[in-house]
This record gives C-alpha cells, structure tokens and sequence, in this order.
C-alpha cells in the first residue's frame, strides 16, 4: 500500500534528500504497518516527535504502536515548538 509521509521543521533532516524540498515522502508498505514503525523505521527521537497526524488526525502516544496505516493516508510528524 501507499502512504504519504510528511515531516516538519527540523524533523526534516530526517527524510531522504530528495524529499527535503518538499518535506514528504511516498512510502510503499505493508498492509499492517503502524504509526510507531514509521517513527522507529526513520530513526526520529521520541523527544522531537510531538505532533503526530494521520490525514489531520492526532494520534496520542499511547496509540501509535497500534494505529495501523491504510491505503492512501498522509502520515504528518512535527516536533515541539518553541519561541518567544
């Protein structure tokens, strides 16, 4: 299956070179993989992934591990922001 993997700010070091300019990623995956192997597959520290979308959907840490992708969704990651 296909899904579109989209990370924000500075977690877009994270993503292929290629994919930087737009910020995401189309992945090709297997029928059962969840939110947390995404996370985990790109190597994203759990301390800058905190907002965590599924086509605008949040999807509370608690979650993750058990939230499977389906066909066509946006899987969208941003880290914490700060500012002032």
């Amino acid at each position: 299956m296909r899904v579109t993997f989209k990370l924000f700010a500075t977690l877009q070091d994270y993503l292929p070179a290629e994919a930087k300019k737009t910020n995401a990623l189309a992945l090709e995956l297997a029928e059962d993989t969840t939110v947390a192997q995404i996370i985990e597959r790109f190597g994203l520290p759990q301390k800058l992934v905190h907002l965590v979308l599924v086509d605008g959907t949040f999807i509370p840490p608690a979650e993750r591990a058990g939230r499977v992708l389906r066909e066509g969704e946006t899987l969208a990651i941003w880290p914490p922001v700060a500012g002032g």
